[in-house]
């Protein structure tokens, strides 16, 4: 019987051994207060969890025994709400220490999370309530800074627990740190001062592109403006500075404007890459592709903005517009068009930070390291808004340098047709020469010959009268033939591929222009549009019309395809030329380089003569040597 007691006390001891022991393993990792540490970043063992998927529990039973060993430590560097639907508790052990110099506050990192409830241990064992959340006024926190800060109360030497309830529409990074006050105040300015300069550089950028806009009219200036002004607002919607600065007293705004600046930075970054490396123009399977894609993508925020809300916490769907955008780059760089290159090498800055941002949202801790880690996307946004600059400036130079080697070549034409005007003159100045001493030479023999002359001077006079008879009909010879002349070259301008120099010599100016136009226009009599008169007399304007009853002008370009235009009227007398003659198959960028007018102008008016062309089809079959001018008349 001895024996058996003996044998039960010392199980009994091994046992409480064992389970003191258990226990001993499985308490929660304390933190302790200390004048020598600045911050400590709670993670692991020393942060536990409580997931609560039906979100009922409440503060009295997660904090009571029965509940106390449900609380799972943490297995990452850094919890997360993963499941948007529960509720989450987070547990931290802090030893206080009533002898320390300093305060010492708690202060969470990301600024998303919608609803925080913190509750904090005082000196009697009672719980002080703080609700936290960017789902709050901003006007309501404690501390007036862009992330979450708690004073805490040390002023006693115990080991206290510290109960934080989170709950959030998208998945939030549970970064909880134990900072003294100095510190606090020390990284808050440097770090203010950081984002001062990063958003200071998005200003810079946006401005000097906002100029070159409106010097310069290029919408690649426009896009990237609004591509740089979405960026920032996406980054000032993450950390939390819009909030504090912009729209503190609009929590409901607040909770889905990141997701307005996500879906504008995809957008603009898609307009930017088309403009940018004329995408429209190289890779037109590529263009065809990023307008589906703005229009999916336009589709689904409007879908998710007012009808399923949930849809806008998928932040990474915004890697698709990237990575069309980012391939775009490498297929253009590929054909060998050189401002891609800076496009595609800031792209790459920015794909990498996208991947490692996804990454550590999947639960790669070790890619976590430090502030480099957390602030990787926005130095990758720096970093491409310097590259795509640079690729602007590569474009710009390319288009000046093509526009002085077409200067100087149009120079060096302009030489040699001086040179040849000169060389023209010489040799006619050399036959003048040789006629006069021709003629010369004749008046001396008919001089010598005077006698022989005066006698035949009767038969002379009549022959007089016959060469004047001849010369009169010589005269309207001439006058046929330039008029033939006249019409040859008319006619091989309407049917023939010349430049513009020669196309201009028929149409050399407005005038001549507008005498084409109202000899087509009233070629079958005039009559007026209103009132249907017959009779008129010249308007106020060149060529214009005016009807001498009801006093209705018409103007030689109304009911004509040059309506309307701002481009100059030989010209556009030209590029309709062009395009007939072509049979609608020159480019908007080779009527640009021909008529030096920009190719949104070309292509804008050119569309127009081709459904022009498309629509009288059947009419141009049977036309004539001039059947571009069944293009004029509307």
């Amino acid at each position: 019987m001895h024996k058996r007691f003996i044998l039960f006390l010392f199980s009994g001891l091994l046992l409480t051994g064992l389970l003191f022991s258990t226990v001993t393993v499985q308490a929660q990792q304390t933190v302790a207060i200390s004048d020598q540490v600045d911050q400590h970043i709670f993670n692991h063992a020393e942060i536990e969890c409580l997931q609560d998927p039906q979100n009922k529990l409440t503060f009295e039973q997660v904090s009571s025994d029965a509940f106390r060993n449900r609380f799972v430590p943490s297995k990452t560097s850094t919890p997360q709400t993963l499941n948007n639907k529960s509720t989450y508790w987070y547990r931290i052990r802090i030893k206080h220490k009533s002898t320390a110099e300093k305060r010492f506050m708690l202060e969470f990192f990301d600024q998303t999370i919608d609803h925080v409830t913190a509750y904090l241990p005082q000196k009697d064992g009672s719980y002080t309530i703080h609700t936290l959340g960017d789902a709050y006024p901003f006007r309501q926190r404690e501390l007036h800074h862009k992330n979450f800060a708690l004073y805490i109360d040390h002023e006693n030497d115990l080991t206290q627990d510290y109960y934080f309830r989170f709950k959030s529409a998208q998945i939030a990074d549970v970064i909880i740190v134990l900072r003294s006050v100095d510190w606090f105040i020390s990284y808050a300015l440097d770090e203010y001062f950081y984002f001062g300069v990063f958003y200071g550089m998005i200003l810079v950028f946006s401005f000097y592109n906002l100029v070159m806009f409106i010097a310069i009219r290029q919408r690649q200036y426009l896009y990237y403006v609004l591509y740089n002004l979405s960026v920032g607002l996406f980054e000032m919607s993450s950390d939390g500075i819009a909030y504090q600065y912009l729209w503190g007293n609009s929590p409901v705004w607040n909770q889905n404007a990141y997701a307005f600046a996500l879906y504008s930075t995809s957008i603009f970054a898609l307009l930017f890459t088309r403009e940018l490396l004329f995408v429209r123009a190289k890779a037109p399977n590529l263009n065809k592709l990023i307008v589906w894609i703005i229009g999916i993508r336009t589709a689904l925020f409007i879908y998710a903005m007012f009808i399923d809300q949930d849809l806008l916490t998928y932040k990474f769907i915004e890697f698709i517009p990237l990575s069309v955008a980012f391939y775009t780059g490498i297929h253009i760089m590929l054909k060998g068009y050189k401002p891609a290159r800076f496009f595609v090498l800031g792209y790459s800055f920015l794909f990498m930070g996208f991947i490692l941002k996804f990454f550590i949202m999947l639960g790669y801790s070790w890619l976590n390291f430090g502030v480099v880690a957390y602030y990787s996307l926005s130095i990758c946004f720096i970093l491409e808004m310097v590259f795509l600059s640079f690729a602007i400036g590569d474009k710009v130079r390319i288009l000046k340098a093509k526009k002085e080697n077409a200067q100087r070549q149009m120079i060096r034409q302009m030489a040699e047709h001086g040179k040849l005007k000169d060389q023209l003159n010489h040799q006619l100045e050399a036959k003048v020469e040789e006629r006069t001493k021709e003629v010369f030479h004749k008046s001396l023999i008919i001089e010598a010959k005077n006698s022989e002359l005066q006698e035949a001077n009767d038969r002379l006079q009549q022959q007089a009268e016959e060469i004047i008879r001849m010369n009169v009909l010589l005269e309207q010879d001439n006058q046929e033939l330039q008029t033939n002349v006249e019409k040859v070259t008319r006619d091989r301008v309407m049917s023939a591929d010349v430049d513009f120099e020669e196309f201009s010599r028929i149409y050399p100016d407005k005038d001549s222009c507008f005498l084409f136009l109202s000899e087509l226009k009233w070629n079958d009599g005039y009559t007026c549009r209103k009132c249907k008169s017959n009779h008129f007399y010249p308007g106020h304007i060149p060529y214009s019309r005016r009807c001498s009853k009801c006093g209705y002008e018409e103007s030689v370009t109304t009911n004509t395809v040059f309506q309307n235009t701002r481009i100059p009227i030989n010209k556009a007398f030209y590029m309709i030329f062009l395009i007939y003659t072509t049979k609608g198959k020159i480019s908007s960028h080779k009527l640009a380089e021909i008529l030096n007018i920009r190719q949104s102008t070309c292509w804008t008016y050119g569309s127009k003569i081709k459904l022009l062309m498309e629509e009288r089809k059947a009419i141009l079959k049977k036309a004539n040597k001039n059947g571009w001018s069944k293009l004029v008349l509307e």
